[in-house]
């Protein structure tokens, strides 16, 4: 089982997300919060989508960092961050319905380095979830030593 460095994980990642610019301008919402996993949706609008309606891979990238990057930080000392040290995305359908799952987890935590992936279903009007594509993801964990002072 893995285990959390930061017992208030839970309280810090919601604290953080209300200062998540770029999601709240996605329109992203994480709707689960467990130690090494993090769940979120994403209702897919016109803004979203590219040519015949499909969700733009972009889009899928991004609530696949999103989840990942999140998983990882449930998992480091409360004054570290986390910052994508690579991402690499597989597509398997075209995404095309109501709004996008996405699912993050940890698979192999380190100190310096948390190795995720994620999992992104497109869900039809019927409640229907298609697995669309999967993503595998490096996080490295920032601590307040890395953090250059400013001038």
């Amino acid at each position: 089982m893995i285990k959390t460095l930061n017992p208030d994980f839970e309280q810090d990642i919601r604290q953080k997300l209300e200062h998540q610019g770029f999601m709240k301008l996605l329109g992203f919402e994480v709707t689960k919060i467990e130690v090494g996993r993090i769940e979120g949706e994403l209702k897919l609008t016109p803004e979203h989508r590219q040519h015949k309606g499909f969700a733009h891979g972009g889009v899928i990238a991004t609530v696949a960092d999103i989840v990942a990057g999140f998983a990882a930080v449930s998992l480091v000392p409360k004054d570290h961050h986390v910052v994508t040290a690579e991402l690499k995305v597989s597509y398997f359908h075209p995404g095309v319905g109501e709004r996008l799952l996405a699912k993050g987890y940890v698979i192999k935590p380190g100190r310096k380095l948390n190795f995720c992936e994620a999992e992104v279903y497109v869900v039809k009007a019927d409640n229907t979830h298609i697995l669309i594509a999967k993503a595998t993801t490096t996080m490295a964990t920032i601590t307040p030593a890395d953090i250059p002072r400013s001038v």
